[in-house]
């Protein structure tokens, strides 16, 4: 994964191990469609829109993604 230091970061999502924990992000230097970014702790990135990302936040806010089985 490319580095993100130059990103400005928003959340991190566990955060009691050193794990590589999932990480939210926003790039002010990206386009518009690209600006917020979520990596994983496998090295991946998903960039996406500040719309897109609010539309993400509203669907789990209403309960859709708690079908969601953790394993």
């Amino acid at each position: 994964m490319s580095d993100t230091n130059a990103l400005e970061p928003l959340a991190t999502f566990c955060g009691e191990c050193d794990c590589g924990c999932p990480q939210l992000f926003v790039d002010p230097s990206a386009p518009a469609e690209r600006r917020v970014l979520l990596t994983d702790d496998f090295g991946q990135r998903v960039q996406m829109s500040a719309v897109q990302f609010a539309s993400l936040v509203e669907e789990a806010k209403a309960g859709k993604l708690d079908a969601i089985a953790i394993a």
